[in-house]
């Protein structure tokens, strides 16, 4: 079940305080991030915060589900703590400030440089010559 883009604006309205906040779109559900690190998901109109040590000792007795079939546990967020601004503004930025800084993305390479590749590749096969094994002697 996808989640409704008025609650994720309420979530992101009382994330406010906590810096730079966005939410992107992801099959169907919207991935939190502060800066440009991934903070929290939220699925099915419940807030997960990735699960950090920090987090942990901020938030103190936590509820921890997985925020879609197949995923790691995060903590959850319960619907009264999402309504609380103070409180999430300030697990978001201890979260986020554990975090480590996402990796530096690889750069698209150009149709150019994919048909350089291609036709260096097949000038190394046709430069290879396949020795052909002596054919073996039956005795008689």
């Amino acid at each position: 079940m996808a989640s409704k883009q008025a609650n994720v604006d309420f979530v992101l309205e009382q994330l406010a305080d906590a810096g730079q906040i966005s939410a992107r779109k992801m099959f169907g559900e919207y991935a939190i991030y502060r800066g440009a690190k991934i903070v929290a998901l939220f699925c099915d109109d419940q807030l997960f915060v990735k699960p950090t040590d920090a987090g942990r000792a901020f938030i103190g007795k936590v509820h921890e589900a997985p925020p879609y079939p197949g995923a790691k546990l995060w903590f959850l967020v319960g619907g009264d703590r999402c309504e609380d601004s103070e409180f999430l503004c300030e697990l978001i930025a201890r979260t986020a400030d554990e975090l480590p800084a996402p990796k530096p993305k690889a750069k698209k390479k150009t149709k150019a440089q994919a048909k350089t590749k291609v036709k260096a590749k097949t000038k190394v096969k046709a430069k290879t010559k396949v020795k052909a094994k002596p054919a073996k002697r039956r005795a008689k």
